[in-house]
């Protein structure tokens, strides 16, 4: 039996395949112990003597990451390049916003330690670190109240002997360790040691995430398989998972992108933008056959830290069904990216009492309170309707309070939209929009008629395709290297044995 479950901030999707056939369970997700959502479904699904195959795309690095709520980060690197992680590349993500400040570093100054080592570009041992240093740097780091440790030296990609000595020095401290040469070993060191910081971030939560999930699953089927979504769209053992958490961040949004590829290649249309609208926030993507489907990145940047595993190409807003509506002192209307997710969740669910973009659906009569959840949840109407009449503030009505909050949110997913299409030199009026989540399809006419878009392709089950595309994902396991080689002269057949230049490799695995 082979199950796939994907968690998100309101919903949690479980797809399944019994005796052939194609079924689907959805159930509210558990913000607090989001593996006791995943538990349940299974527990509701599969026989006692069952030996299931059960996949998962979890969202838990992807909140730590965009809530910056990950664990103290010791940065361990080659003395005197301490501050490389905070310094970056000096680039400002909002070019002419003179007033826009950065994020500050995950990883603050009294964390960052440098080793004194050093090693060429060539791989050359220029200087081990003593057995001194390395004890008195163990001590520091136990002093600090780290949680976890980032290790990322000099050219550890081309000899990690130092890197390997200085791992084995700190495992005493029985913090979890991520070593750059394992995790990413590639050139451009504030890229790598970003990576192996977002690694180190998350491992602490992610890990016993995952390992405790795996351990009640098994403990309940003890032959069972557990596998993690990796936002590459592939699939992945949960051990790997958990000793790689960064590999995760974009595990949810990843399994919507290879569903609707596969669902839209079947109905016979090649050219695609994925629209993928939960509770939480939409994502979106643009796939053509003709260019090999679904793309993938070693440049993405999450919560502002370069992150440069591979990863699908997704832009995402926060504007999803539980996104708050709310007036600034001006008196003007604002929709996310506050969520209410499950717990309140929208007032139409009975317990939030803040307007959503749910609720606006529901007050414009493009929801039917007895048929929500396949008639599971009945949606409070008279609820929704007096709390929205109090907090309409100076508008006219409850419809043009609902109205507002629709067109807000229609507006800042149709800049997605645009942001992965026009601004990239493609044409939307020859794309097929593939909507999907739970609230896609409400969105979706009125995207493509204001976009052009000639076409709306609406999958069978759109709420859970995310975990349909879980479910269809390859096993895949993805390795990269940095080659030196030397570079051809023009017009020669000869080269330069003196100059050098750097090729990057990556090797994918599927299986």
């Amino acid at each position: 039996m082979r199950i796939a479950i994907d968690s998100g901030g309101t919903f949690t999707d479980c797809v399944y395949l019994e005796e052939g056939q194609l079924k689907v369970l959805k159930l509210f997700s558990t913000p607090q112990q989001p593996g006791q959502a995943v538990l349940d479904a299974v527990l509701k699904v599969t026989p006692k003597d069952a030996r299931p195959e059960i996949r998962h795309g979890t969202t838990v690095g992807t909140n730590a990451m965009l809530e910056r709520r990950g664990a103290r980060v010791a940065y361990v690197t080659t003395i005197g390049f301490e501050d490389v992680i905070a310094i970056g590349r000096q680039a400002r993500p909002s070019l002419y916003d003179w007033f826009r400040s950065p994020m500050p570093c995950v990883v603050p100054p009294s964390l960052r330690f440098g080793v004194e080592e050093r090693t060429n570009a060539e791989g050359e041992i220029l200087r081990s670190p003593s057995i001194e240093h390395l004890s008195k740097l163990r001590e520091r780091i136990r002093e600090s109240g780290a949680e976890s440790i980032a290790l990322s030296l000099l050219f550890s990609f081309v000899n990690p002997h130092n890197e390997e000595l200085v791992a084995k020095a700190l495992e005493p401290l029985g913090l979890p360790i991520s070593i750059s040469h394992k995790i990413l070993p590639e050139f451009r060191e504030y890229e790598r040691g970003s990576t192996v910081v977002t690694n180190a971030y998350l491992a602490p939560k992610v890990s016993s995430y995952i390992r405790d999930l795996e351990s009640s699953l098994t403990d309940r089927f003890p032959a069972s398989i557990v596998q993690v979504m990796q936002s590459s769209g592939g699939i992945v053992s949960a051990s790997l998972a958990a000793r790689e958490p960064v590999r995760t961040v974009l595990s949810g949004p990843a399994g919507g992108v290879i569903g609707a590829y596969h669902i839209a290649c079947v109905a016979g249309f090649t050219k695609l933008i994925g629209f993928d609208m939960g509770g939480t926030s939409t994502d979106v993507s643009l796939m053509d056959a003709a260019e090999g489907g679904p793309k993938t990145t070693n440049e993405s940047v999450v919560s502002e830290l370069p992150v440069s595993v591979p990863m699908l190409d997704i832009h995402t807003v926060g504007a999803g069904g539980g996104s708050l509506a709310r007036f600034d002192e001006g008196g003007v209307l604002h929709v996310g990216p506050q969520s209410a997710g499950s717990v309140p969740g929208p007032i139409c669910y009975g317990h939030g009492h803040h307007a959503t973009v749910t609720d606006a659906n529901l007050i414009l009569g493009r929801l039917d309170p007895d048929l929500f959840l396949g008639g599971n949840v009945r949606l409070d109407d008279a609820r929704t309707r007096e709390i929205m009449d109090r907090t309409r503030g100076s508008l006219a009505s409850v419809e043009h309070y609902a109205t507002g909050i629709v067109m807000l949110a229609e507006t800042a997913m149709e800049k997605a939209i645009r942001v992965i299409s026009i601004e990239r030199g493609y044409d939307p009026r020859e794309f097929t929009l593939v909507c999907f989540g739970g609230a896609g399809p409400l969105h979706a006419c009125s995207l493509a008629k204001s976009l052009r878009i000639p076409r709306v392709l609406v999958p069978c089950m759109p709420g859970a395709l995310s975990a349909l595309g879980i479910l269809m994902a390859d096993v895949v396991r993805d390795y990269s290297r940095t080659v030196m080689m030397p570079p051809i002269r023009s017009g020669s057949s000869h080269t330069s044995p003196n100059s050098k230049s750097v090729a990057h490799k990556i090797l994918r695995a599927k299986g």
